[in-house]
Order: C-alpha cells, then structure tokens, then sequence
C-alpha cells in the first residue's frame, strides 16, 4: 500500500466530505429544521472542535479497508460503502430518530450525508489507490 497516496486520499475524501456535510446535515438545516431545544448551544464551539477530525478518521479507515480487501473497481467500492452505511450510520441514525425528538426530513437529510460522506471516500480510494 502507498502510504503518501492513502493520506492524500484521506485529506482530499476529508475535506470533501466536510464540505457536503456542510450542505447536507450542517448549520443551516439545523437552523430551518430542527428542534432548537435539541441541541446544544453554549458548547458549541467545542463540539465543532471535537467532531471535525471524525471526516478524516472515517476517510482513512475506509480507504484502509478497501486497500486491504483489495477493492480497485469504483462499483466494488460503492458498494463497500453503501453496505458500510446500512451496517452502521443508517441504523444509528434511525434508531436516535425514533428516541429523540429529530424532524423527518433533517434525519433524511443526515442519513443521505452519510452516504454521500462514504461514496466520496469510496470512488476516491478506489480511483488513486490502484
């Protein structure tokens, strides 16, 4: 495995990522759809601080994964990711639905950035990890 080109796949699928979490499940959907009470304001600036490597970490773990299954297709890779997202994000995220008081088209929302966060790293990895 090359290691200079996982951590380039890993800063590039990071900052990507980062960006459609942004658009997809960030602050302005957080403004228009959720419920306020829900979150936490005053350590706002701390959970920002705390969450902001999860990007990374989850980018390279993937890429790591598909390196060592030996996924090189770009289709083998988008279907790591989507069984990746149904084994883990999707039912944590509809689980939390179904306990804490989260508006239907903000959990789809987030849901979707899941999936879009994992096939980023996936046709990434799979396109510059060969």
């Amino acid at each position: 495995m090359n290691w200079m080109r996982l951590l380039e796949v890993t800063v590039a699928a990071g900052i990507v990522s980062t960006f459609s979490d942004y658009f997809l499940a960030g602050d302005w959907l957080h403004k228009r759809f959720a419920y306020q009470e829900v979150w936490r304001t005053p350590a706002r600036n701390w959970a920002m601080a705390l969450i902001a490597p999860l990007p990374f970490l989850t980018s390279g773990a993937f890429a790591v994964l598909a390196s060592r299954l030996d996924i090189h297709s770009i289709r083998s890779a988008m279907i790591l990711a989507a069984a990746i997202w149904v084994i883990g994000p999707l039912p944590l995220i509809l689980t939390s639905a179904a306990y804490i008081k989260l508006r239907g088209f903000f959990v789809a929302s987030y849901a979707f950035a899941w999936l879009v966060r994992l096939m980023i790293v996936a046709v990434l990895a799979a396109r510059f990890l060969r």
